[in-house]
């Protein structure tokens, strides 16, 4: 390990630390951490930092030093207002030391300087950090530099209900025959529609429910785009905007839309009302995240997930396109603090809360999936079936959205154009040709048309 002036700095104070007349004395440090998008499942985002500060405490001890160190934790359960109250923080100089986000924050924030790279603080060759997924480590990273440490993974599968594809003449062998016919581009999502139609036809479920998406906007729906051919970001790290993908995309929701096998007006569906459903058998095919387990098989009372749900990848959308799915891991990334030794001590929490063991908690207990390779090894994950079964059948065929700093205005544009070709305030050719005409004005050569 390479150590740079920061580091130094750091490991100077902390040296300093254990100075006195003959024996250590005490250190008091208050150590806060905000998670966005956490929900009641997801409390070891904040307790895995609790967890790393106890062990860090006790190895000082061992060394005849004492630290105390304080977790202050808040968790937001809106990703709004969750990046309004970090930038606001940084802005007033009063940033929590932590953050928990989606690595897609981390190419503004880290332009902005509201954070500062991981690998000035810790060591990306020793453990855990050298065992966690490369791929996950690339989409930490910006720039050439590594800003953060994945928290989570996870990725977002397609389901079926099992009873319902029973109830229009699938057999058993074809319906666990799925996943791998989705994987190979047999079963597409025009098949998709056709079985959505037929589930409705068949009266096993309610009008606009036979496919049932996400009901607000999120990068689920870069998925389909993916499904059509679409890419995202090109080699040059340029965005990308494949016309005839994007149409394709579009066309496929507006085709649900009039085969009425989901609502014109079915986004802004409240969020418990769309959960209930799914996980009752109320709808016939869906998408959704590996996080969405926990909530089926707890709150909503599925207490046969495996016998009831079948998952795979998002199919393909024909020739031209790809069985796929999303990965959104978030990472925890350290902001910019005048105290250095506090920002040192946030990063060794942080690898240690990378520790294997100590993230399978949140993975078994959110529904999530590892992020290191040895975690498939820890005998709470290893002997989840859900864990087991979605990090082997999803996560290699998962892709990310980019760190790329103009990617939001990308999605907000993207996002404005399917829904008003979905609700039918534009054609799909208006809504496309007025999404590249947004495009080429708001972002001119950082993205190419094609």
């Amino acid at each position: 390990m390479t150590l740079n002036k920061k580091m130094l700095a750091a490991l100077v104070t902390t040296s300093m630390l254990a100075l006195g007349t003959g024996a250590a004395f005490a250190e008091d440090y208050t150590i806060s951490v905000w998670s966005g998008g956490s929900g009641p499942n997801d409390n070891y985002r904040i307790d895995a930092i609790a967890l790393a500060a106890t062990l860090l405490e006790q190895e000082a001890a061992v060394r005849g030093e004492e630290l105390n160190i304080t977790i202050e934790g808040k968790p937001f359960t809106q990703w709004d207002e969750f990046k309004q109250a970090v930038t606001l923080a940084a802005e007033a100089g009063t940033a929590p030391n932590i953050v928990v986000a989606g690595h897609e924050d981390i190419a503004s924030w880290a332009q902005s300087g509201l954070i500062v790279p991981i690998e000035d603080y810790v060591d990306l060759d020793a453990w855990p950090i050298n065992d966690i997924y490369p791929n996950l480590m690339d989409i930490s990273s910006f720039n050439g530099e590594v800003w953060g440490l994945p928290q989570d993974a996870e990725s977002r599968p397609f389901f079926f209900w099992k009873d319902h594809m029973r109830g229009i003449g699938y057999t058993d062998a074809q319906i666990d025959a799925l996943p791998a016919m989705i994987a190979s581009g047999e079963y597409t999502l025009a098949n998709v529609l056709e079985d959505a139609k037929k589930i409705q036809d068949a009266g096993l479920v309610e009008e606009g429910h036979g496919f049932y998406p996400r009901v607000s906007n999120g990068p689920d729906y870069w998925q389909f785009y993916t499904s059509f051919g679409g890419t995202i970001e090109n080699d040059d790290g340029k965005l990308v905007f494949d016309r005839a993908a994007m149409t394709a995309f579009y066309q496929f929701f507006v085709d649900a839309v009039d085969l009425g096998v989901t609502g014109k007006n079915h986004i802004g569906t409240p969020w418990d009302q769309w959960y209930s459903e799914v996980a009752n058998g109320q709808a016939g095919l869906w998408h959704g995240g590996t996080w969405h387990y926990a909530r089926y098989t707890g709150k909503e009372g599925l207490d046969d997930f495996f016998g009831n749900i079948q998952f795979a990848l998002i199919p393909g959308g024909g020739d031209n396109g790809q069985a796929n799915t999303l990965t959104h891991p978030l990472v925890y990334l350290l902001t910019e603090q005048e105290d250095e030794t506090a920002t040192e001590i946030a990063a060794q929490l942080v690898a240690i809360a990378s520790e294997p063991r100590i993230n399978a908690l949140h993975a078994i207990k959110s529904a999530h999936l590892g992020i290191s390779m040895s975690e498939s090894s820890v005998g709470l994950y290893s002997g989840d079936r859900w864990a087991r079964e979605a990090t082997e059948r999803l996560l290699p065929h998962a892709t990310a959205m980019p760190n790329n700093v103009s990617f939001g205005q990308y999605w907000e544009v993207m996002w404005g154009g399917l829904e008003a070709s979905w609700t039918g305030q534009k054609s799909v050719e208006d809504a496309i040709n007025d999404v590249e005409t947004e495009l080429r004005a708001a972002l001119g050569d950082k993205i190419v048309i094609q």
